[in-house]
């Protein structure tokens, strides 16, 4: 789960986007198993467009395996009306964008291509803090307690 401070500012930095390139009619960041993290997607329902993208992001993952084409770093969908184009937002999180068929591609990428960069490195360290708390409690169980004066005995090393 990403935390309430970092979903904010993915939101604003999918506002950012929005504001940069005027064709674009949406923008959502997901986890790559289709959770809605954040949307900027009016007349859109977010969730479906989430569980769609990740549906997506499997066939694509196992495209470009499949085809060694190395890992997944975006996908170009284009309909009669307009565009869909994700792209990898760092290891957990994936960038979905809708746009309007007059879109400059070039600079639909460009754009694309940073914000999920960003989107990557906000929602990656996000869940690095959170798991690194519960990691450290696992990888250093607690001690037994022992008597005073009386120390457990090592192991040879």
């Amino acid at each position: 789960m990403v935390p309430e401070a970092e979903v904010r500012e993915v939101l604003d930095e999918l506002q950012r986007l929005r504001a940069r390139v005027p064709l674009l009619s949406g923008a959502l960041a997901a986890s790559t198993d289709g959770l809605v993290l954040a949307h900027d997607t009016p007349g859109v329902e977010a969730e479906g467009v989430a569980a769609l993208t990740a549906a997506a992001l499997g066939v694509s993952i196992r495209m470009t395996d499949a085809t060694g084409r190395g890992g997944f770093r975006e996908l170009l969908v284009r309909g009669g009306d307009g565009y869909i184009a994700t792209y990898a937002a760092g290891s957990s999180a994936v960038l979905t964008l809708l746009a309007e068929d007059r879109i400059n591609v070039g600079r639909l990428h460009l754009e694309g291509r940073r914000a999920g960069a960003r989107i990557g490195e906000l929602v990656d360290a996000a869940l690095e803090r959170v798991e690194r708390p519960a990691n450290a409690a696992r990888a250093a169980p607690p001690r037994p307690a022992t008597a005073p004066g009386r120390a457990l005995p090592q192991r040879p090393t």
